[in-house]
């Protein structure tokens, strides 16, 4: 079976089960699993599946959403080199605000231990991270905790955030683009980002590159109300030039 042959019968597969995995691929085809992970990666670059860990999801569910695990897992290097280069926009002595996500997770983990910062938010694994850190005044927004995320959401953490004005927030977002905006799978979650975007006087962006192009259900904002972007190399320099054209500040780290 020739590779466009291939390809084809596992965009097929994946749209009829909504999954794929690249173990019983590689199995069902009789090649190696990394022969189907380029597969993948040739259908994700043309827009017809999701790459998620162990395997792919065919674009338009806009309702999927991998569990942390699954997400962490996913351009993890581009995620740490992101997270390094939020250190540099770290107010000294000021307020922060970190969003759910794997990458304001990494930024948290990475973050020095000279910090002496008032940080606020409402994910689980990221308050766990910095709880025992010496220099940071920690808040924890409370709400329905969400399985999937970790984060709380709902009225609590809505009144919370309405209550905060701090000098930057650290936003993550499944899905942006300059003409969808920013997106996420679950309508609660996108009610926290959008108070969070509220809340800050700077609004930085971490996503990786991965992620631009992606839509999903909740839209919670435009790539105008972005201060910053700190994405990887993966975004093209003209993928980056249109979203400056809409205001925002683009890294590539």
């Amino acid at each position: 079976m020739f590779a466009a042959e291939r390809q084809q019968e596992i965009l097929r597969l994946a749209r009829e089960s909504g999954r794929v995995d690249v173990l019983s691929l590689a199995r069902d085809f009789e090649v190696t699993a990394e022969t189907v992970r380029r597969d993948l990666k040739a259908l994700d670059r043309a827009g017809l599946v999701q790459r998620v860990h162990g395997g792919a999801v065919p674009v338009g569910r806009l309702d999927f959403e991998p569990d942390l695990v699954e997400r962490d897992a996913v351009a993890a290097t581009e995620k740490d080199r992101i997270a390094q280069a939020a250190l540099a926009l770290l107010p000294t002595e000021g307020s922060v605000i970190l969003d759910a996500g794997t990458t304001s997770a990494r930024l948290a983990a990475a973050l020095p231990v000279e910090s002496t910062l008032t940080i606020v938010t409402h994910a689980l694994p990221i308050a766990a991270r910095l709880a025992d850190h010496p220099g940071v005044c920690l808040h924890l927004v409370g709400g329905r905790v969400r399985h999937r995320t970790r984060a709380a959401v709902d009225a609590w953490a809505l009144r919370a955030y309405g209550e905060v004005k701090a000098d930057v927030a650290f936003l993550a977002a499944n899905g942006f683009s300059p003409e969808d905006g920013l997106t996420t799978p679950d309508l609660a979650e996108a009610a926290v980002k959008r108070a969070i975007v509220s809340a800050a006087r700077r609004v930085v962006l971490l996503a990786d590159s991965s992620k631009f192009g992606k839509e999903y259900f909740a839209r919670f904002g435009d790539l105008s109300q972005i201060d910053l972007l700190i994405t990887d190399t993966g975004l093209s320099p003209d993928d980056a030039a249109a979203i400056e054209r809409q205001g925002t500040e683009v890294v590539r780290a």
